[in-house]
C-alpha cells in the first residue's frame, strides 16, 4: 500500500522521486523499477520546465 500511494504522490507532483522512495521503503532505483510496473514516467516535466531544460543545454 506504501508503494502504491508513494507512486500516486509522484505522479500527481506532491513529492520529490526521493521522498516517495523513501515512504514505499525502497531505493531509489527500486522505486524507479515500481514507477515502470504502475506505467508512471520516472522523468515528472511539465512543458515550461522541459523548454527551460533545453534552452540551458549547450
Amino acid at each position: 500500500m506504501r508503494i502504491a500511494a508513494a507512486v500516486k504522490w509522484y505522479e500527481l507532483g506532491e513529492i520529490s522521486q526521493a521522498k516517495a522512495a523513501e515512504i514505499a521503503g525502497l531505493i531509489r532505483a527500486e522505486f524507479i523499477h515500481a514507477l515502470s510496473r504502475y506505467k508512471v514516467d520516472f522523468m515528472q516535466y511539465i512543458a515550461q520546465e522541459l523548454a527551460e531544460e533545453l534552452a540551458n543545454v549547450d
